[in-house]
């Protein structure tokens, strides 16, 4: 689009000229207004900030003109997630103005029906503490007894997306954004590449079923370019993906047109092709194999945290992993719970939306077998999906996780405006495509900083939240403290929809009903 204005403006700047020159002077109107907007499409071209405006000149800035045209509250009651469903209404507008370090305050109060089903708020106290007392960075330390190298973690991180689904400058924004921040990067499952690594940001080397940047000729998983890849100091964990939220039970898939070569030869793949990732791991096939597996990648690591990613499913499953924990005596670092509602360009609508258990639903559980098996204190609970504020993260920590990460709310922090492009190569934003005419238009020193910001304003709110329900320190949150409207005369806590556990309880057979089919159905030795 960038060369298409520059040979059209050309073009009518030589027709507007020879037209003053052999018909008439009345056409120097004509010129100066093609030299006004070839002006505009330069300044476009060259300004960092707005990535429509740098790829499309001119025509880029309607985008801008239609959003301050068009009413606030419309603007807040509209907006809606990748999947059609509300992004409970404001949260896209604020991370947009906490990016870019504008006012996110808003007048007349909450546009969200209070009164309706599903609705969820906290608990205030009426002696808040004062937001100068609390630690205004909390992290959280990763690393059980198996592990030599824990790492200090942010509560609050990058989610998994590859270098492939996204941008060369997205993924250098990402991490450029996490090395000022102070937060860790999730590399997604397509490898490691240099983008990845050129800022020097903290990065979580995903593994899925494709082993992409550790596998052999064959698709297997190699032991001596893992541990080759591992020792890059940027590392600081390993998870082993075993499913993904918004396709569990479906391999990814990365389309011909975005695997170039440079794509291919991190994946160690065929450029041009269409790369499907298997559904299921090759490296094991039971319960108490992937706990071996983990062990292993842990000790090939040099002892750096390792656990794995999934979202529940049969629950059975998940059950028999923590009897294969307790008989093995060996544990992950930690557990990354996905939910259904997870956004992807890369799987059928009917696996997005109709497969796997939902964030809550899944980290509920996950928390409470934990607890209930007695190995909790071994393992950190990470919640990943669909967070974008700082009620998401407080909302998170009170059903048990100890931290979160973010995919969505980070790509809109480095421009996505969600055109829904993703899986096309065509994304105006130069987000998510490999198309270097529309990378061109994400600058990277201007969105890195947008990344920090957004992850700092967001931890800050949180802190404000945690002092707003009068307690010192967020670890002290609990499901008590979050109210959800389940019909228009009835409120619950979380501790009422998803009752806790008592520490130990599974293994003193005090098991209680809902769970009872699972834990007889699980096994350690087979899924």
């Amino acid at each position: 689009m960038r060369r298409g204005f520059i040979i059209t403006a050309l073009i009518a700047i030589v027709i507007a000229v020879l037209l003053v020159y052999w018909v008439s002077e009345w056409w120097l109107i004509l010129l100066g207004i093609v030299l006004l907007l070839t002006g505009m499409g330069i300044y476009d071209m060259l300004q960092t900030r707005h990535s429509i405006m740098r790829t499309y000149p001119v025509l880029g800035r309607m985008r801008y003109w239609m959003e301050d045209l068009r009413p606030k509250m419309y603007q807040y009651f509209v907006e809606s997630d990748i999947d059609g469903r509300p992004i409970n209404r404001i949260d896209r507008s604020t991370i947009y103005q906490r990016a870019k370090r504008q006012i996110d305050t808003m007048p007349f109060g909450t546009p969200l029906n209070v009164y309706e089903e599903g609705y969820e708020w906290m608990s205030h106290s009426i002696a808040p503490k004062d937001f100068n007392t609390l630690d205004h960075n909390p992290r959280v330390m990763i690393g059980n007894k198996d592990c030599s190298q824990p790492y200090s973690a942010s509560i609050f991180n990058v989610s998994a997306m590859s270098f492939g689904s996204l941008s060369p400058n997205a993924i250098e924004a990402l991490n450029a954004g996490a090395k000022i921040g102070g937060f860790a990067h999730n590399t997604g499952e397509g490898g490691i590449s240099p983008y990845h690594l050129k800022h020097g940001g903290d990065i979580i080397w995903q593994i899925g079923t494709g082993y992409f940047g550790c596998r052999d000729e064959h698709g297997l998983f190699s032991k001596e370019i893992f541990k080759k890849n591992v020792s890059k100091p940027q590392i600081k964990m390993v998870e082993l993906k075993i499913s993904q939220g918004a396709k569990p039970g479906h391999g990814g898939i990365l389309p011909a047109k975005k695997n170039t070569p440079e794509i291919a030869a991190i994946r160690h793949v065929e450029p041009y092709t269409t790369v499907y990732s298997p559904p299921y791991h090759s490296a094991f096939s039971t319960p108490e194999g992937l706990i071996h597996f983990i062990q292993e990648l842990r000790t090939l690591s040099g002892g750096k945290p390792t656990g794995f990613k999934l979202c529940i499913g049969k629950k059975s499953e998940f059950v028999g992993v923590c009897k294969a924990m307790v008989a093995l005596d060996i544990y992950p670092d930690f557990i990354t719970v996905d939910g259904g509602e997870g956004g992807t360009g890369a799987a059928p609508q009917e696996f997005s939306n109709y497969v796997g258990a939902p964030m809550m639903d899944g980290l509920a559980f996950v928390h409470n077998m934990l607890v209930g098996f007695g190995i909790r204190h071994h393992i950190t609970v990470i919640a990943s999906g669909k967070i974008l504020s700082g009620f998401h993260l407080l909302r998170a920590i009170a059903l048990g996780a100890d931290a979160c990460n973010s995919a969505r709310a980070m790509m809109m922090a480095i421009g996505c405006i969600q055109a829904l492009q993703c899986n096309t190569n065509k994304c105006p934003t130069g987000v998510a495509t490999q198309d270097p005419s529309l990378t061109v238009g994400l600058v990277v020193e201007d969105k890195k900083q947008r990344v920090a910001n957004y992850h700092e304003d967001t931890i800050k709110t949180f802190i404000e939240l945690t002092g707003a329900a009068g307690l010192d320190n967020y670890k002290q949150l609990t499901r008590s403290h979050i109210y959800r409207r389940v019909f228009m005369n009835e409120v619950r806590t979380f501790e009422d929809i998803f009752p806790s556990l008592e520490p130990g309880c599974l293994l003193r057979g005090n098991i209680p009903e809902k769970y009872k089919q699972d834990m007889e159905a699980a096994r350690a030795d087979k899924w």
